[in-house]
């Protein structure tokens, strides 16, 4: 397998997406947030101690994707199509579910916006909860799905998780 972030001395490049044909991307990512059943119940309310919770954690999160390239050193600045934050709340488990959607029609994939969107997201639910709770959890993160590009569609199966 040719390491395409690699030049050929072994040091670090971005790849150059010059002569790829744009194509529509889209990744999804997802992210968790665990905490108390006690804060659960006050946080899915949606109001804490910093104001509207998941409206400020979406924003943050559609913000993230945008500034990806500012964050990852090699990854390309992208005109991003749309950004979509999802939330599932989990009341069994006291877990609040993120998944962030992000599409382009670009030269090169979208999946580590869609990561950073997704941890971004639950950063931000921290942020605005911690006065309630220091002890919420984040994670796990990990990629679900992904299409177009040379390497195709990918999707995580149920036994990956």
């Amino acid at each position: 397998m040719k390491l395409t972030h690699i030049d050929r001395e072994g040091k670090a490049r971005m790849v150059d997406v010059t002569a790829k044909a744009k194509t529509e991307r889209e990744a999804k990512a997802y992210g968790s947030v665990s905490m108390s059943p006690s804060t659960y119940k006050e946080i899915k309310k949606g109001e804490g101690p910093k104001g509207d919770i998941f409206t400020v954690a979406k924003i943050a999160g559609i913000q993230a994707a945008k500034k990806t390239s500012d964050l990852i050193p090699l990854c390309h600045p992208l005109a991003i199509t749309h950004v979509d934050i999802e939330y599932r709340f989990l009341d069994e488990s006291s877990t609040i579910e993120i998944i962030s959607t992000v599409k382009i029609k670009g030269q090169t994939g979208v999946e580590m916006e869609a990561m950073t969107s997704a941890m971004v997201t639950a950063l931000t639910i921290y942020d605005m909860c911690k006065a309630l709770d220091k002890a919420i959890e984040l994670g796990p993160f990990y990629l679900l799905e992904k299409s177009g590009g040379k390497s195709g569609s990918f999707r995580r199966k149920k036994d990956d998780i």
